[in-house]
């Protein structure tokens, strides 16, 4: 609600996420930085998830087909900088198009068993922030930090990168209907 230029309350009361709120916010966020990564020339993009349990500005999360070298480290960096993203992000998470980025469980088990943190996490410093982002202290507010996580497979040697053991979904199915819904989840 607003009264003239002075806003009484905009959208919704601050809580802790996830709220009703961020969770319109995360997909319009998503569908923005998406819209922004194929502009910049990033290609096979095939999905990206600002997640509401990351306050929708906080964590990004970015599916690629890889294609060349590089390529996973060129959606990161730009994902963490383009204007849908970088105001307040902390985390860009690249995964590849094998792993469902709305998944958090995929995402995780991708950045457990696919990033090697001395080679696939950059670290950008001075990036644009503001008077919202709680880390940083009173009196320094205008940047912050970000890392850029390559959880996909390295490119060098995708080919021989192990095989992921994925269990078929009619055999999922089965076990789900002997053993109930807390096993294979």
């Amino acid at each position: 609600m607003y009264f003239r230029n002075d806003p009484i309350m905009a959208g919704a009361p601050p809580s802790r996420p996830p709220t009703e709120a961020t969770f319109y916010k995360s997909f319009w966020r998503s569908a923005m930085v998406w819209e922004e990564l194929e502009r910049a020339g990033v290609p096979d993009v095939v999905g990206v998830y600002c997640p509401p349990e990351g306050n929708t500005r906080l964590l990004t999360v970015v599916a690629i087909r890889q294609r060349y070298p590089g390529h996973a480290r060129q959606a990161g960096l730009i994902a963490s900088q383009c204007h849908a993203a970088a105001y307040l992000g902390r985390f860009t998470v690249v995964v590849d198009d094998d792993i469902d980025p709305t998944d958090m469980k995929d995402v995780w088990w991708a950045m457990t068993t696919r990033c090697d943190p001395a080679e696939d996490i950059e670290i950008l410093r001075r990036c644009w922030s503001g008077p919202l982002d709680p880390i940083v202290q009173r009196g320094k507010k205008g940047f912050n930090s970000r890392a850029v996580i390559d959880a996909c497979r390295p490119f060098e040697w995708i080919k021989d990168f192990p095989a992921s053991v994925i269990v078929p979904p009619d055999l999922a199915q089965q076990v789900r209907q002997k053993w109930g819904k807390q096993v294979l989840s």
